[in-house]
C-alpha cells in the first residue's frame, strides 16, 4: 500500500506565506505569453500616440479590476488612466466632479487629440453625469460594459428590503435605482459617440429572479440601453467576467479606432 508523506506544519505555512509572492512573480512570465495582459506593445505605441483612454470602474471595485482591459488598450497603442476612486464614499455628481473631471483634464494638458472613456457598471453613469457639463475632445468615443442606464432592479430591492446594508454600499448607490428620480434615467444624453456590451450569462440565481429578462447577474440587458448610442452587442458573459473576456476587450479597442463593433 503507497503511504502519503508526511508533511510538517512549518513546511505547510512556508508554502502558503510563499504562494503570493509566486504569484506576482509569475505575472511577467504570462505577460510575455499572452498578448492581451502586455503592458506596452512598441509597435502599436507608435499608432495612436496622441490617444488617451480612462478606466471608469464599477460600484465597490477598484482600478484593480480594470487592469486586464487597460493592457489590452496598451498593446492596441492607447494611453491608459486606470482611475481608482471611492465608490462607496461619494455621490455620483462627486464622482464624476472630483475624480473623473480632473483625470480629463490632465489629459488635456498632455494634448491628447481624442480621450475616450471606457467604463464598467456604475462607471458608465459617472461618465453619463460628467457630460452633462463637460465634453471631450472631437472624436473621442465611450464604451460602456454592462451599464444600468435604464437603474436596476436589485438597487430597487435592495433599497426596500435591506436598507441598512444598502446603505454601506455608499451614497452613489442609492441613485442608481430604476424611479423616475433615478440619476441613472436622467442623465443627459451623451455627446460623444457611445458603445455598449451588455452580458447575458449569470451566476446569481437570487438577483437573476428579480430581473426582467436576460440578465448578467446584476443589471438585465434591456436596461444598459440608451437613447442615441452608437453600437450595441450582446456577449455571452456575467457581470463580472465580461471584464476579463479577451473577445470583449478587442471589441472595445475596435470601437475606439471605428466608432462601432466588428461584426463577424
Amino acid at each position: 500500500m503507497l503511504k502519503m508523506r508526511k508533511v510538517s506544519r512549518w513546511k505547510w505555512l512556508l508554502l502558503i506565506s510563499a504562494t503570493p509572492a509566486i504569484f506576482i512573480l509569475g505575472i511577467p512570465w504570462l505577460q510575455t505569453r499572452i498578448p492581451w495582459l502586455q503592458t506596452s506593445n512598441p509597435a502599436a505605441d507608435a499608432v495612436r500616440p496622441r490617444e488617451c483612454v480612462i478606466l471608469l470602474h464599477g460600484l465597490g471595485r477598484g482600478a484593480l479590476s480594470m487592469a486586464a482591459i487597460g493592457a489590452g488598450l496598451r498593446c492596441n497603442g492607447y494611453a491608459v488612466v486606470n482611475l481608482d476612486y471611492a465608490s462607496t464614499r461619494k455621490s455620483l455628481e462627486a464622482l464624476a466632479e472630483e475624480d473623473l473631471a480632473p483625470a480629463v483634464a490632465e489629459c488635456r494638458t498632455r494634448d491628447y487629440d481624442r480621450i475616450h472613456l471606457v467604463s464598467h457598471s456604475m462607471g458608465g453613469i459617472i461618465a453619463r453625469v460628467f457630460l452633462r457639463h463637460h465634453t471631450l475632445p472631437p472624436g473621442s468615443r465611450v464604451v460602456m460594459l454592462s451599464p444600468p442606464n435604464q437603474g436596476s432592479e436589485v438597487a430597487d430591492w435592495a433599497i426596500h428590503h435591506l436598507p441598512r446594508l444598502y446603505h454601506l454600499a455608499g451614497p452613489a448607490a442609492g441613485q442608481l435605482g430604476t424611479g423616475d428620480d433615478s440619476i441613472s434615467r436622467s442623465a443627459a444624453p451623451l455627446t460623444a459617440q457611445i458603445g455598449i456590451i451588455a452580458g447575458n450569462r449569470s451566476w446569481n440565481p437570487i438577483f437573476s429572479a428579480i430581473l426582467p429578462g436576460d440578465d448578467d447577474g446584476k443589471v438585465s440587458v434591456s436596461r444598459t440601453r440608451l437613447a442615441g448610442m452608437a453600437d450595441f452587442l450582446i456577449v455571452p458573459r456575467t457581470h463580472l467576467t465580461i471584464l476579463y473576456d479577451r473577445a470583449v476587450i478587442g471589441q472595445i479597442a475596435y470601437f475606439l479606432a471605428n466608432g462601432g463593433f466588428a461584426r463577424h
